[in-house]
């Protein structure tokens, strides 16, 4: 029996010549015809620099696995309002008041070392992420029984219905045999994976690794046969890459968004709004965050004076759209936005006056080089940015040409996404670029929980996982908790939490919010069908969004069959 996750809200919005020469060589070329590559898809995440062996799933710094390699029980969709679909599940049940999960998984799923997956493994895995905070990126707290080889049972300490998504859907199983001897699960190296999943390791290089497909996955071997991952030197080479035909997908800007069946013949491009661009803040200097960015003042002062049309138009094509300071979806999750919010989306134009105001008020006076500051200390931050990610980079250019109007020096620092991942991680940043992503659900308790809740973020110099900002408030903890134990279909019982959770984070903006983004892919719709279009969105369409590249995978097929 499946518990209904809500009534459908869903309303959706509707350096390159080298790299190329690079791709080519190692691929054949995708367009290349040869019968030894008619199966395999080449894609690229925009990863920039070479990979760095890692497949731990519960990794900030993981390449890939988490829907591939590593299972889920169960696929939510959070783009809509469908029923869960069944991976290493087959059903669950909740009882009367919310305490209990019960949970029936498959009888035929095997690790790929030929080791039976069992209910053992389900309970090792959440025992595990109970012991190690920094993998447990949901905040379960459930105690977890093996009641017999094909049934687990997660008991809760009170009403507990919206961790049912997190536990099915965001918490990947591991082999207990495998990784029991493992001294520090979270930050461990995996080199040679072990899953149950779909595909499985079959070369890693530092400028391309490959999946192939499992032949003894129980729904039986993928149509797709082969995935592989290319590291190359930013979207410039990407979009080069695309335009020769190197690749099969790849989400990411490319020049003229709204021509690209034009300029890449065979190729197809969708753009849905998911992801929340913002500038990250270590804000909290109770948990070690320095630097001015941990002044509320400075926050909002940036949040007013950056010029969002003018972003949207030089760094996005337009493909982004408002975003709302409280942190829920404007058109999906519309029913649930708060009416409490002083403001319901943030300007698209900037209030210098407002952010100068902001400023001086909390003590911060002009130097004669035009920059303000307070206690001798000039209001400067540094803003770190993956190199190669051109299309944040041009924001970020743009945001410090904006806020340098207005008395506040902001310096880009380009990094490799290695480097850029473990700062942000560990809180070793004032500003960092980058999206606020959403749950297993079409619901905003989940994004609110990831970011925002206290369970999930750590003192700076430990890995927090992903409450990036290190924001804590008593009362959003609060209000998260009691949404935990309310029926996800009472709307009335629900929205005074949720108007607590997003006036706080309206008065905090420890993430400040510049665009909801158009998340944009580019595929191959000549060499491979099954794609997901705006009527059919069985999954969020982003190669690095995980599982849900994995139902794509799982339902692309070569062209032909």
């Amino acid at each position: 029996m499946f518990l209904k996750a809500r009534r459908s809200r869903a309303r959706m919005a509707a350096a390159g010549l080298a790299a190329v020469a690079m791709v080519a060589t190692a691929c054949g070329g995708s367009n290349s015809g040869s019968d030894a590559n008619k199966d395999t898809l080449i894609v690229y995440t925009g990863q920039s620099g070479d990979w760095q062996l890692n497949f731990n799933p519960f990794s900030p710094t993981t390449l890939e696995g988490p829907g591939t390699i590593f299972e889920p029980l169960f696929f939510y969709n959070n783009i809509r309002d469908v029923e869960p679909r069944p991976r290493l599940g087959k059903s669950f049940e909740w009882n009367a008041d919310g305490t209990q999960l019960d949970i029936e998984l498959r009888d035929d799923a095997k690790w790929t070392d030929g080791q039976k997956f069992t209910a053992k493994d389900v309970v090792f895995t959440l025992d595990m992420i109970t012991k190690n905070a920094a993998m447990n990126g949901t905040g379960y707290k459930g105690v977890a029984t093996a009641v017999d080889d094909t049934h687990v049972s997660v008991k809760f300490s009170e009403p507990s219905y919206m961790e049912g998504p997190q536990v099915l859907g965001r918490i990947w199983m591991v082999p207990e045999h495998k990784w029991k001897d493992l001294a520090t699960p979270a930050t461990d190296v995996l080199k040679e994976p072990v899953g149950t999943g779909p595909f499985i390791l079959e070369e890693f290089k530092n400028q391309a690794f490959t999946l192939k497909a499992n032949g003894d996955y129980y729904a039986g071997a993928p149509a797709l046969k082969k995935i592989r991952y290319l590291a190359l030197s930013g979207n410039q080479s990407g979009e080069a890459a695309l335009k020769q035909g190197q690749i099969d997908w790849q989400t990411g800007p490319v020049p003229d968004i709204k021509n690209v069946e034009k300029n890449y013949p065979g190729y197809q491009a969708i753009t849905v709004p998911m992801n929340q661009t913002a500038l990250f803040t270590c804000s909290n200097a109770a948990l070690g965050c320095q630097g001015p960015q941990t002044d509320v003042a400075v926050r909002k002062a940036i949040y007013y004076a950056i010029n969002r049309t003018q972003i949207n138009s030089l760094a996005f094509e337009n493909t982004s759209s408002d975003i709302s300071p409280g942190s829920a979806l404007l058109d999906r999750d519309k029913d649930q936005v708060s009416g409490k919010l002083k403001e319901k989306t943030a300007p698209m134009q900037p209030d210098e006056a407002k952010a100068t105001q902001l400023l001086e008020a909390a003590g911060y006076t002009k130097g004669g080089d035009g920059v303000y500051q307070k206690d001798g200390k000039p209001l400067a931050m540094t803003l770190k940015v993956v190199a190669g990610w051109t299309d944040y980079i041009t924001a970020v250019d743009t945001m410090a040409q904006q806020l340098q109007k207005v008395g506040i020096k902001v310096t880009a620092q380009q990094l490799s996404w290695n480097e850029w991942s473990d700062a942000r991680g560990r809180g070793n940043f004032e500003l960092l670029i980058d999206s606020t992503y959403q749950g297993p659900a079409p619901d905003p308790f989940y994004n609110a929980s990831y970011f925002y809740g206290t369970a999930t973020t750590a003192k700076v110099g430990e890995s927090a996982n992903p409450n990036f900002a290190r924001f804590s408030d008593p009362e959003v903890d609060a209000a998260l908790n009691a949404l935990k134990g309310i029926d996800p279909e009472d709307d009335a019982a629900r929205q005074p939490y949720f108007d607590t959770i997003q006036t706080k984070i309206e008065e905090s903006i420890p993430y400040i919010p510049v665009l909801t983004g158009g998340t944009t892919s580019e595929y191959n719709a000549k060499k491979f069908t099954g794609w997901p279009t705006k009527e059919d969105l069985y999954a969020f369409p982003a190669v690095w969004a995980r599982p849900d590249h994995s139902e794509i995978f799982l339902k692309l097929k070569p062209a032909g069959q």
